[in-house]
């Protein structure tokens, strides 16, 4: 296709529309995240953490290819984008059972970045010929470039579904899909699939690690991990995404948070959402839609814990569904407290965990039951009522903070 050349003072101008889009790339890539997630077919994506992330990485990996391209060689065709991040997602979306129309939502992204261009372009020119032809070389190259690079992540999806089919994996992966849906699929049948007893006690969990590009051999040693920290033996293990296995934990006992995070000191990245103990067809199920909401609610606090279990969270996760709503719970409980030193939040906590005991507060935190003592009076200055009368609001509250990654 013949592309012409245009004029002088247009590629000046889209040079430098190009270093403005540069310096605002985060507010865009944000805005990007957010139309494209808002896609009835992107609820997969927007679910899960680690799918999120990657939406996010693909968004500026496009934006920044195509913006460079033109600070480079103004307002000539922008090459598709076939670096790692486009074509590690074409895996995923094979990987979850998704097809190439999930990529249509991108182009929402694209039109959000698209107004964001065309108000650079109206402040960059108020000649009415100068931006006329600012928007149509824009267009063409934008539009062209998207056009590409879909193409690409299209022929790669083919590809990998191709190799996805050539193994078993494909047929696990149904299989499991089909238990989780609750469909008419019988037991011995599931079974012979997966190679794998369901009728049996088992713990459900997620594996995964926040970065795509590490090495899978992590997820694989983190879930025997798991199975060794309940005595169990060879878990079941689906991958769900290039960075995500669902994992099951054949037994009676529930793997220990606790000596599951000592045994993963040597796998640092990666992260570890465990569901309650089930049995049967149910309990399989059950126990991994707990491990999930488990993980996006984590994922939601951008909570620091490495190991979390659904039984440690279920509260806290109903509460936070509505961030907004929790956000102000917690200000209205705690007052100040919300802000002070977490050091002072967590004697709070514990004093109400031991039944406000202050000597066996004092023991489980280690310290003089006078310090703890002092921490209390003054954790009683900067809470809006006494803790007397709002005991369990306030253990509520604080139980919020714990899980959360940053404060109110």
């Amino acid at each position: 296709m013949s592309w012409p050349e245009p004029s002088e003072r247009v590629r000046e101008l889209i040079s430098r529309c190009a270093q403005a889009a540069l310096n605002a790339a985060p507010e865009w890539i944000t805005d990007m995240d957010n139309a494209t997630l808002s896609a009835v077919n992107m609820r997969a994506f927007a679910d899960d953490p680690e799918l999120r992330a990657t939406v996010s990485r693909l968004n500026r990996a496009n934006l920044l290819h195509w913006v460079t391209a033109n600070i480079r060689d103004p307002g000539m065709p922008v090459s598709p984008n076939l670096d790692p991040e486009p074509l590690r997602i074409a895996r995923d979306l094979v990987r979850r059972g998704l097809n190439e129309s999930t990529l249509d939502a991108y182009r929402m992204g694209q039109n959000t970045a698209w107004r964001k261009w065309m108000a650079l372009a109206f402040e960059a020119t108020s000649d009415h010929e100068e931006l006329c032809e600012l928007l149509d070389v824009s267009a063409r190259s934008v539009f062209g470039f998207l056009d590409t690079t879909i193409a690409a992540v299209w022929a790669q999806m083919r590809l990998e579904r191709e190799e996805l089919t050539r193994g078993n994996h494909a047929e696990r992966r149904e299989t499991v899909a089909l238990i989780l849906d609750g469909a008419p699929i019988t037991r011995q049948r599931a079974e012979a699939r997966l190679g794998y007893h369901l009728d049996q006690h088992h713990t459900a969990a997620v594996v995964w690690n926040p970065d795509p590009t590490a090495d899978p051999g992590d997820l694989e040693r983190a879930a025997e991990a798991l199975a060794r920290t309940a005595g169990a033996s060879r878990p079941l293990t689906v991958i769900a995404s290039a960075a995500t296995l669902w994992v099951w934990i054949p037994g009676p006992h529930a793997p220990d948070p606790s000596r599951l995070q000592a045994a993963m000191e040597t796998i640092p990245a990666v992260r570890v959402a465990i569901g309650p103990l089930g049995q049967g067809l149910d309990g399989f199920r059950r126990s991994h839609l707990d491990a999930l909401t488990t993980q996006r609610m984590v994922a939601r606090l951008h909570s620091a814990q490495r190991v979390v279990s659904f039984e440690a969270v279920q509260m806290v996760s109903l509460l936070t569904q509505d961030a907004d709503h929790a956000d102000e719970f917690v200000r209205n409980t705690l007052g100040d407290l919300a802000f002070a030193d977490p050091d002072l939040r967590a004697s709070v906590l514990v004093f109400i965990q031991e039944r406000c005991n202050a000597a066996r507060a004092a023991a489980r935190l280690y310290t003089h039951r006078n310090t703890l003592l002092r921490r209390l009076a003054r954790a009683q200055e900067l809470l809006p009522r006494p803790l007397d009368d709002n005991v369990v609001s306030v253990a509520v509250a604080l139980e919020v903070l714990n899980w959360r990654g940053a404060g109110v």
